[in-house]
């Protein structure tokens, strides 16, 4: 807790004075241009990666990436989604995977989750994802079975975002373009994949 007390006195001191303008259109102003879905991964920053300011991007963080399918009912992730796209307007949205992805470590190795029930629960919306993963196309360098399984799932996750409503309408109306990245930790390095067939092609990544 005192390496945060102290984080944030430093961010007093040091880092809102300096963006204090900034601060004081964000207090009345919430426009950001891109939706930026993530893993929890804490070593995975999504305003680093992509040196955003804030108000920039609107963010979701989950284990191992994963965007369940829409289905009737309240879902914290799908009402963050549709918010976005819906209310906010944005019209970018990236699925952003990461090496030594946890999650996908778990499933590519088959780790024994009895102990963690509800893990293993959320981990079931990334089954589509395994099924690709150990297609022969699926294969990477080396073999790396959980660095295929993190394209796969990437993939995967742009198809479940493309079953909400809000993200299908705009999409269809040539509104909103969604992207999928892959994040090397310790190469710094972001690669951005091919689109599945249900999304837009994606452009090269910045």
């Amino acid at each position: 807790m005192q390496a945060l007390a102290d984080g944030l006195a430093r961010f007093r001191r040091d880092v809102f004075p300096a963006k204090e303008d900034l601060f004081a259109h964000l207090a009345t102003s919430h426009t950001p241009a891109t939706l930026f879905i993530g893993c929890s991964d804490a070593r995975v920053v999504p305003e680093l990666i992509t040196q955003s300011e804030p108000g920039e991007l609107f963010v979701i963080r989950t284990a191992g990436n994963l965007v369940p399918a829409h289905t009737p009912g309240a879902d914290g992730v799908a009402a963050s989604i549709e918010y976005a796209v819906a209310v906010l307007g944005v019209s970018t949205i990236v699925v952003c995977g990461h090496s030594a992805c946890g999650a996908m470590t778990a499933l590519a190795e088959g780790h024994d989750l009895s102990d963690a029930p509800a893990i293993a629960g959320w981990l079931r919306h990334a089954a589509a994802s395994r099924a690709r993963a150990v297609a022969p196309a699926a294969t990477v360098a080396g073999g790396d079975q959980v660095a295929a399984l993190v394209r796969e799932n990437v993939r995967a996750q742009l198809t479940n975002l493309a079953t909400h409503p809000s993200v299908a309408r705009a999409l269809a109306e040539g509104t909103l373009t969604v992207h999928g990245w892959v994040y090397d930790i310790a190469g710094g390095t972001v690669e951005e994949l091919d689109a599945p067939a249900t999304a837009p092609a994606a452009t090269a990544a910045a």
